[in-house]
């Protein structure tokens, strides 16, 4: 009885983000066609970005805890550890920033069309001959003043692991005269309750999973509670050995990653603070 009704709850909850979704587009439309200069028109796009991920949180009942949350006048490389979708939209429903992504997704139909209404960038993970050129495009938008969001491990994980994080792109930063704000992103709870291994596949988006059955099984869920905890700022420079900055972020960044593995469960039962609510700053 419970599978019918997490079904059909699912089905009324997939007709909502796709309202929401058709909405995004129509406001997308509008204010691209409404708004000749480019950087101006990008502002709009990202905050209609943000506006909407609210109303998707809503659609698949994520309850969003913020830690230290930014400015909202903070211009500076977004950087942190991403596991899929749901991640995305709840960093957006916090700030609007432009997002880098690749050319991949931009050919994806539906997918690229909403990362082109969102103000996104683009760079090609599979041919980095151009590298230098997105690094500078990247530099471009940064000194424009925006807010740039970099997934530095370039996919999606597993959720087991912080994925080694790229370089280069993280040198747009230093070169730009911007702080880098690293973030963390936890699953703290599924259906209300401490979240266990086998939940991983359900609130992830990975390897060969296609969009409409990762998504169907997180509108399955009860509930969904997520925390994004923002770090302090780091000041690259513009000679700054790459390497060790990568490495620097990504310890920062995987020290307060909690991941998906078999053990957790045990973890979970056995913790004596398990029951603690989790506060919000």
């Amino acid at each position: 009885m419970y599978s019918i009704y997490s079904n059909i709850r699912a089905a009324l909850r997939f007709l909502m983000f796709i309202a929401v979704i058709l909405l995004y587009f129509v406001l997308a439309i509008f204010k691209y066609i409404s708004t000749s200069d480019p950087i101006e028109r990008r502002k709009k796009l990202t905050k209609n970005g943000s506006f909407v991920a609210n109303l998707i949180m809503k659609a698949f009942n994520i309850e969003l805890i913020c830690k230290e949350n930014i400015p909202e006048e903070e211009a500076s490389l977004i950087l942190g550890n991403h596991v899929g979708f749901i991640d995305i939209v709840c960093l957006v429903s916090l700030r609007n920033g432009v997002f880098i992504t690749s050319l991949e997704m931009k050919n994806t139909p539906v997918l690229g069309q909403i990362a082109d209404l969102g103000g996104c960038a683009y760079v090609n993970r599979q041919n980095r001959l151009g590298i230098q050129d997105e690094l500078k495009g990247m530099v471009d938008v940064l000194k424009q003043g925006f807010r740039v969001v970099l997934y530095p491990e370039s996919v999606a994980s597993n959720g087991e692991q912080v994925l080694p994080f790229k370089k280069t792109l993280i040198m747009s930063a230093g070169l730009a005269g911007k702080p880098i704000r690293p973030f963390v992103f936890n699953f703290r709870k599924v259906n209300g309750q401490p979240v266990k291994y086998e939940d991983r596949d359900s609130v992830c988006w990975y390897g060969d999973q296609t969009f409409l059955p990762a998504i169907w099984r997180s509108l399955k869920l009860d509930s969904v509670t997520c925390e994004i905890e923002f770090l302090p700022l780091i000041f690259p420079k513009p000679d700054e050995d790459r390497t060790q900055l990568s490495l620097r972020l990504h310890a920062i960044v995987n020290d307060k990653y909690v991941p998906f593995t078999p053990d957790m469960n045990i973890q979970v039962n056995t913790s004596p603070t398990n029951n603690n609510p989790v506060s919000a700053y």
